[in-house]
């Protein structure tokens, strides 16, 4: 069995669809887009704890190596009470 087509001229309905094309926004909404939290800016600006932290370790290497250095027993035995109770 033969068939032919007559008078259909061959179709593709998806070649005439007419696509709608925003160059402007199809080139923005691509872009790579950083955010930083408050909370991390917050962090970014508090960098005098890095400092404050060295002077304190230089303090006490200066307190131990002169002897100056006193470890209260009492207060280390209280805090590891605290850590392994809770």
């Amino acid at each position: 069995m033969k068939i032919t087509s007559y008078g259909i001229n061959a179709v593709n309905a998806y070649k005439n669809q007419v696509r709608n094309v925003k160059s402007d926004i199809n080139k923005a909404s691509f872009a790579d887009k950083i955010e930083i939290s408050k909370a991390a800016q917050d962090m970014k600006s508090v960098s005098t704890y890095s400092t404050e932290r060295a002077d304190r370790v230089q303090q006490l290497k200066k307190d131990i190596d002169s002897g100056e250095y006193k470890v209260d027993a009492r207060k280390v035995a209280e805090d590891m009470l605290k850590y392994y109770r809770f």
